[in-house]
């Protein structure tokens, strides 16, 4: 799981263009390699509560940066906000009617700041990756060419998920925590 260490990161907003928001006006549902992704509406806090409540104490670390046994209802609501600045992805398996991962981005003029997280059931399955993939793409088609994400500790399969992801990674160390900027290219 990539997570952005503290929840609180992700309320920084930025500037949005025209670009955005005619961006924004085209998300759809879609289904990629088996997984059918959606955008999550504003304010639809239960896809988050639903994949929150799959997530094991090391995922919570993981994601949130230290433990994390509830989410408040401000936090709650602050991870299920969508608008022009704020772009979250919802995936799910057949035969499983609960979200099976999210990845979210918080725009920042050209840059975006990202996180994931997957259901500790789905961890493994690449879930993670096409919710990557299709959030650069959306971030490029938005005009943002940079992501930064905070990774917590020793999580070997999110830093083989960036890199996968950027055209080029850089990397710097914050305590226990580890900060990418990747670079995207059409």
């Amino acid at each position: 799981m990539a997570g952005t260490g503290h929840v609180n990161k992700m309320a920084r907003g930025g500037d949005a263009t025209a670009g955005v928001r005619r961006h924004a006006a085209h998300m759809h549902t879609r289904y990629v390699h088996g997984i059918t992704i959606r955008p999550l509406q504003d304010g639809d806090t239960e896809p988050v509560a639903a994949l929150f409540a799959r997530l094991g104490a090391r995922s919570r670390e993981r994601r949130f940066g230290g433990a994390k046994p509830r989410l408040s209802g401000a936090e709650l609501a602050q991870l299920a906000r969508v608008d022009r600045d704020r772009h979250v992805l919802v995936g799910y398996v057949a035969g499983d009617a609960e979200p099976a991962g999210i990845a979210r981005l918080v725009r920042d003029g050209s840059s975006a700041e990202i996180a994931f997280a997957v259901a500790d059931v789905h961890q493994g399955r690449g879930i993670g990756s096409v919710l990557a993939n299709e959030l650069a793409a959306d971030a490029l088609a938005a005009g943002i060419t940079e992501l930064r994400a905070t990774v917590t500790g020793d999580n070997p399969p999110v830093v083989s998920l960036l890199r996968r992801v950027a055209a080029s990674l850089q990397e710097t160390w914050r305590g226990g925590q580890r900060e990418f900027l990747l670079r995207l290219e059409p």
